[in-house]
């Protein structure tokens, strides 16, 4: 697909998407390299239009560019409470286990969990919150599960995984640290590469080296 086929395609796509307002989206394609530019009223759009992206075969790299600019501005406090009430709502996220920071909007995880799920969940619950301009997730996986063979048992979990070619792919085990080497064809293999790592007990850390492209 031509640079200019693939703009077209994307653009098609965020003025389809009904929860963004695309209007004030600028996008640009050189090499497979999508830049992002503009601004959204939410920090939830800006990672829609991000993930409406990465949907697309022959993306390479994405320039996310998009400035959010809030309508009205909710104050740190406010937007921290609902964060903290958000998180102690959801089983998936420990109790007591994320410490929340609100600065001009930007809301930063900090905290320790043992598995990559409840990281997530936790990122989900907060990101989409009114007021919120950013998020940053410095929330550390300390696992306490010990298991032997670990990359065996990753690279046979890549070979389940129908969304992969499997033979493409390095895996590099190191106290608990996984690196991933290789290439596949999208972004949503690439993403699916990282879930099914991130599955496996013991997993620390994700290293992810993979580039994009056929």
């Amino acid at each position: 697909m031509s640079d200019l086929q693939l703009r077209q395609n994307i653009l098609d796509e965020l003025e389809w998407e009904p929860s963004i307002d695309a209007a004030d989206i600028g996008l640009a394609v050189e090499n497979g390299v999508v830049t992002l530019t503009g601004h959204v009223g939410s920090y939830a759009e800006k990672l829609t239009a991000e993930g409406i992206v990465k949907r697309f075969r022959g993306v390479k790299a994405i320039a996310q560019e998009i400035e959010v600019r809030l309508t009205y501005g909710d104050a740190d406090d406010e937007i921290a409470k609902r964060a903290l009430n958000m998180l102690s709502w959801d089983v998936s996220v420990p109790k007591d286990a994320i410490q929340v920071k609100v600065e001009k909007g930007w809301l930063t995880l900090s905290g320790e969990v043992a598995w990559n799920f409840q990281r997530s969940a936790a990122m989900d619950d907060v990101r989409k919150l009114s007021g919120v301009m950013g998020c940053t997730n410095l929330i550390h996986i300390k696992s306490r599960v010990q298991v032997p063979d670990l990359q065996k048992r990753i690279e046979d979990a890549l070979k389940r995984c129908a969304e992969l070619e499997a033979k493409t792919i390095r895996v590099s085990v190191k106290d608990g640290e996984v690196t991933l080497e290789g290439r596949v064809r999208a972004w949503s293999e690439r993403d699916a590469l990282e879930s099914a790592v991130w599955g496996a007990p013991g997993v620390k850390a994700v290293k992810d080296r993979v580039t994009i492209g056929s």
